[in-house]
């Protein structure tokens, strides 16, 4: 992993009786993304312990590529809808090799 990477943990609550349309829609964000410049690596994760709680692991070859990401309509579309499907904010963490 090149040390200038941008890697990012973005974490998702559905709304109860939301999940199946927040795993659908979340889901989406996938194959586009993978295509993207700058992607590295992007996956949706479902949480075993927590039915209805997604988490992104994506790493990007840097903060450009990612901003250029969040301003994809297909992002924006479900950014948009965000209050509708989630319970919370989501949490988004940005990450830096350290060794």
């Amino acid at each position: 992993m090149d040390k200038n990477e941008l890697v990012v943990l973005a974490r998702f609550k559905a709304r109860k009786g939301k999940e199946q349309q927040a795993y659908n829609e979340l889901t989406a964000l996938v194959a586009p993304t993978r295509t993207e410049p700058g992607c590295r690596y992007y996956a949706c994760h479902g949480v075993q312990e927590s039915p209805g709680e997604f988490v992104f692991y994506e790493i990007w070859e840097s903060r450009q590529a990612l901003d250029e990401h969040i301003q994809k309509p297909y992002l924006q579309a479900i950014l948009g809808k965000a209050e509708e499907l989630f319970a919370e904010a989501p949490d988004i963490r940005f990450m830096e090799k350290l060794v």
